[in-house]
């Protein structure tokens, strides 16, 4: 009975929200901003950007709350609008440049070390151009397909595969540096 009473309270939330109700749009903001900003963090390296692009990607949020039809995720949905305000801020900026390059390996990259901090992991993303960080974020931890990137970004899907590829094989030589730096083997 919990669950049901949980998902309803938050439904209420949503439509108070969509009325231009300021302390449903706080709960809302409040309760999902961390991991939003988080996310805007993957694709902007600089935390006070991302803040910045975050903080208009919630006023969309908010102008668009009546659309949200309560179908599916509305962490996913506010997540979807993170994820397009942060690559309309990088195309406006014109930080990203695909290299149009047809050839691609498929690399298995799914055994990074767990001795690695989160911090780590970031710094080596964010070491990334900003193409492959892009197409590396948008499939590797967001879960689109390459068709869905190449529309998303507008280019095509051989290039997001070459475009994670590339960052693929950029990430694991940074973390064989890092593991063999942390053995003195370097």
């Amino acid at each position: 009975m919990k669950v049901i009473a949980l998902h309803q309270e938050e439904k209420d939330t949503i439509a108070q929200a969509a009325e231009n109700n300021r302390h449903a749009q706080q709960q809302i903001y409040s309760k999902h901003a961390p991991k939003m900003l988080s996310i805007c963090r993957q694709y902007v390296k600089d935390v006070h950007q991302a803040e910045d692009i975050m903080i208009t990607a919630f006023m969309k949020v908010f102008t668009n709350i009546k659309n949200f039809e309560n179908k599916g995720s509305f962490e996913g949905w506010i997540r979807r609008i993170m994820v397009n305000e942060c690559i309309s801020y990088l195309r406006v900026q014109k930080k990203v440049k695909f290299l149009e390059d047809e050839f691609y390996v498929e690399d298995t990259f799914n055994n990074i070390e767990s001795h690695f901090s989160v911090e780590d992991i970031q710094s080596l993303i964010d070491g990334l151009p900003d193409g492959y960080r892009m197409v590396f974020n948008l499939y590797a931890i967001e879960g689109f397909k390459h068709q869905e990137i190449a529309k998303m970004l507008g280019i095509n899907e051989g290039t997001s595969k070459s475009q994670l590829s590339h960052a693929r094989k950029m990430l694991k030589d940074q973390i064989n540096k890092l593991k063999n730096y942390e053995n003195g083997t370097e």
